[in-house]
């Protein structure tokens, strides 16, 4: 079992038996012109961790683990899309409409896809959620079981919302979580602090959370024999 120095306590887990979930790391809230931007919000917060969530992926698959990559997304008919969420806020772009990048939030448009640097590779699972969470009208848990995960890191966008869903209802299904807290950003950097701190309250209400340097020491690179 690898063992890391996390908050309140060590996690321990086995690469075997654990998963990235990278969450929406999307030009659409990445981005200028994507839909984050759109609601008013300066994306540089999320824009920062990039080198970081990259950083993330090349550990995890140099550890040989499986990685989950999830784009909120939407079919372009919107029949999947509620007109309570589509409607919220007043956006002056919302979903389904033509913005820079095509649009907003609908599958297969550009802005709809990961960006370069993070892009899926050969053998990683990409989920399509219509929601915040990544299990809500997914097949994600019937694939994670399927595997044999028991585990599951979180890094991605937004701390606040995406990411803290998909890791509640991760915990929920009885998963042990971490969070990579530089591996994820808010647009607000105050939420991004108050969601770390509610997620690890309480001895680990919900789970754990450990900056990538903490990880790194405990996932080697596997060497060509353990691939097996």
């Amino acid at each position: 079992m690898n063992s890391v120095a996390a908050h309140p306590y060590p996690y321990r887990f086995d690469p075997r038996s654990t998963a990235l979930v990278v969450i929406d790391m999307q030009r659409d809230f990445v981005e200028e012109g994507g839909f984050g931007s759109a609601l008013g919000n300066d994306v540089r917060p999320l824009t920062a961790i990039v080198p970081t969530v990259a950083a993330l992926l090349a550990t995890a698959r140099g550890a040989g683990m499986l990685v989950v990559h999830t784009r909120e997304s939407h079919l372009p008919d919107l029949s999947d899309c509620p007109p309570a969420k589509r409607l919220r806020g007043n956006p002056a772009l919302g979903i389904g409409d033509i913005g820079p990048m095509g649009r907003i939030l609908v599958r297969g448009e550009p802005g709809n896809q990961i960006l370069q640097l993070l892009a899926p590779v050969a053998g990683e699972i990409v989920i399509d959620k219509p929601g915040k969470g990544a299990f809500y009208a997914t097949d994600l848990h019937a694939q994670l079981q399927a595997r044999g995960i028991s585990h599951l890191l979180f890094a991605g966008v937004t701390t606040e919302v995406c990411v803290q869903t998909s890791m509640r209802e991760a915990n929920d299904r009885g998963y042990e979580c971490l969070v990579v807290e530089d591996a994820c950003a808010s647009y607000f950097p105050v939420f991004h602090q108050a969601t770390l701190a509610m997620l690890t309250a309480q001895g680990g209400i919900v789970g754990w959370k450990a900056p990538l340097a903490e990880l790194q020491r405990a996932l080697p690179p596997m060497n060509k024999g353990e691939a097996a």
